[in-house]
């Protein structure tokens, strides 16, 4: 099999039990891809430890899901503490009293702190169900998101369904744009509702793709990597 080089605009989601698994499915993709991360469902697995391996063994940037939301102090200590760890990106909720108090704990390191705007598995109905304010989903996203990048954050999660909207604002200059949800053509959605293909969420203004089960769940992981990475190269 020929080998694509890897491209860190590809971030493969390390959405597997433990840390046995997340380095057994790294070591399949090996110097295919560069760019992992490793979220919630982890932690108690060995994530962190994981995390530390990947980035100071197997030199790969890591992004760190951690979706933290708490009041600031909580949340700057929690940051603070991840900070040392010399780990790439670092996920809060995109509440401007969380960003602000993540930059500060982040400060005078390189973490990058992103903030999430709406879950990519949620629509409107689900939003209802919560309580949120009224309004199109798209909409919400981007407001939340030009909160988010005014309270400081390096970069916000978001759809690819939102990022061309998100690129278009003046507080998004020089900023970061992940985008989850992102499905190779001819994928299953599973529980994401609101996707993109690879190619049309970098053409919409995403920096970085985070794929998750159409690669660990494929038959050749490095082979569904590879697929993906050309579709994207030439972008």
């Amino acid at each position: 099999m020929s080998v694509i080089p890897a491209d860190d605009r590809l971030i493969v989601a390390l959405d597997v039990p433990n840390a046995l698994a997340g380095m057994e499915l790294a070591q399949k993709l090996g110097d295919q891809v560069s760019f992992y991360k490793i979220g919630l469902g982890m932690l108690t697995g060995g994530g962190l430890a994981l995390a530390n391996e990947l980035k100071q063994e197997h030199g790969k940037r890591i992004f760190l899901d951690m979706k933290f939301f708490d009041i600031g102090a909580t949340v700057e200590s929690a940051v603070r503490g991840i900070a040392q760890f010399d780990l790439d990106f670092l996920t809060v909720h995109g509440d401007p009293h969380v960003v602000r108090a993540a930059k500060e704990g982040a400060a005078g390191t390189d973490l990058k702190i992103l903030a999430v705007t709406i879950l990519t598995s949620l629509d409107r109905a689900d939003l209802d169900a919560g309580l949120m304010v009224a309004g199109d989903v798209g909409d919400l996203v981007v407001d939340r998101a030009a909160r988010a990048l005014e309270a400081g954050a390096d970069g916000v999660i978001a759809s690819p369904q939102e990022a061309a909207k998100i690129r278009a604002l003046p507080q998004a200059r020089g900023k970061l744009i992940v985008t989850p949800g992102v499905r190779p053509a001819g994928a299953a959605l599973g529980d994401q509702k609101r996707v993109e293909t690879p190619a049309a969420a970098l053409a919409a203004g995403a920096d970085h793709l985070v794929v998750g089960r159409p690669i660990w769940q494929a038959a050749d992981p490095r082979a569904a990597a590879a697929a993906i990475l050309a579709q994207i190269k030439t972008i």
